[in-house]
């Protein structure tokens, strides 16, 4: 499900740094988390998503989470952008 929420997106924002800067600013509608990522890496993500009340799906795979934004590796963190 959250595969195809990326996959509808019109704009997102690929990677645990880009995201937490977009968090930041407030133009994040939704975050999803890949589960297989490490958490050291993903932690601040979520953190920061808590913090702003942004609603964080997580999925089982980063290489699914990759493909579904269209990059031919894996992603540990996405933003759906507003």
């Amino acid at each position: 499900m959250s595969y195809e929420k990326v996959m509808q997106a019109n704009t997102f924002i690929v990677g645990t740094k880009q995201t937490v800067k977009a968090l930041k600013n407030g133009t994040v509608k939704e975050v999803v988390i890949a589960e297989d990522a490490d958490v050291l890496v993903t932690q601040k993500v979520a953190q920061t998503a808590n913090e702003h009340n942004i609603p964080v799906l997580k999925v089982d795979s980063m290489k699914k989470l990759g493909k579904a934004c269209g990059i031919e590796v894996g992603a540990s963190a996405v933003a759906i952008i507003q």
